[in-house]
């Protein structure tokens, strides 16, 4: 009862904001996070990784990727937090790996009620796979936590952006049209909104539209240097531009934007279990980008060394 007492109150303090009233971790563009790239343990390993990410501080961004497994003896199917296969069964979900990891975190902040750093965690989810069920199983879970969710009301207009109610975490999703069917379009008017989606992008090169539902732009790092990080070379004044030109697209559209994946170490390290494809080779090439980034003022820039990231971040990317 006096949990139940506790929630009630929680849900009130958070309730009473006033529709209309603006923060600025809402807006695009005020702020620069580590958004912490597949922090979840692989084939049992660097079960570390949500800790270590968290250990850098809040606020912060944290990625999950789920996946929908289906157990080979009972046919049940579940989301579990994993990049794929080869299972081992033992994959965790994101209740216990994720939301009852965060829920001193965020039990602490709503006590506390210092918003001026709300959302202070960023759930960025990598839907693996998009099953309609799997939809319905993140949905449901995502209602057993709304009280700790940024959320905004689905109207009744579909071309009205609702302002968002301010909470601890804001859940992100991707930008698959099943994903709006099921996380959007079959949601009934007047019914809150637990997760957005990314936009599109256009043939131009530029952002899709912000709606009420799709509110930020997912980019691969691709886009500023075409070659991909293992072949990047210098950093030049004209990749500087193209960054710096799109960051300053996506805040002009009203939406946050996140590059993917920065990282730079000796390749024949292999002790963080890091894919190759995201590494520019050394820590002092990514620095480079890092730092470019945090000009730039990109949201979210994705990251496997969150320590070292972090410790840029914190420095305000010169270095110091």
């Amino acid at each position: 009862m006096r949990r139940l007492l506790f929630t009630s109150i929680l849900t009130w303090c958070i309730l009473s904001v006033p529709a209309g009233a603006r923060f600025d971790a809402l807006v695009p563009g005020t702020r620069v996070l580590l958004d912490a790239h597949n922090s979840y343990p692989e084939d049992g390993r660097w079960a570390d990784r949500i800790d270590r990410a968290l250990g850098t501080g809040v606020p912060l961004a944290i990625e999950q990727d789920l996946i929908w497994y289906r157990d080979p003896a009972s046919g049940e199917g579940r989301s579990v937090v994993s990049h794929g296969q080869p299972f081992t069964g033992r994959e965790p979900g994101m209740r216990e790996y994720f939301f009852e990891r965060i829920r001193p975190i965020v039990e602490k902040a709503l006590q506390e009620n210092r918003r001026d750093d709300w959302p202070i965690i960023t759930l960025n989810l990598d839907f693996k796979s998009d099953e309609p069920e799997h939809h319905a199983a993140v949905w449901k879970l995502l209602g057993e936590y709304e009280t700790w969710l940024c959320t905004a009301k689905k109207g009744t207009d579909p071309a009205a952006v609702e302002p968002m109610r301010l909470a601890p975490v804001l859940v992100l999703t991707g930008e698959q049209d099943t994903q709006q069917q099921d996380f959007f379009d079959r949601i009934p008017a007047n019914t809150p909104l637990r997760l957005f989606g990314a936009v599109h992008r256009q043939p131009d090169g530029l952002p899709g539209a912000r709606t009420n539902y799709r509110r930020w732009w997912n980019n691969s790092w691709t886009q500023i240097e075409p070659d991909g990080q293992p072949k990047a070379g210098a950093w030049t004044p004209e990749d500087e531009q193209r960054l710096t030109t799109a960051v300053k697209a996506a805040h002009a559209a009203g939406l946050w934007i996140r590059y993917y994946t920065l990282d730079g170490y000796d390749p024949a390290d292999t002790s963080g279990g890091w894919g190759a494809s995201y590494n520019f080779g050394s820590l002092d090439a990514v620095r480079t980008r890092w730092r470019a980034a945090i000009r730039a003022g990109v949201d979210f820039v994705a990251v496997n060394q969150y320590e070292e990231f972090a410790r840029e971040l914190h420095a305000g990317g010169t270095g110091r």
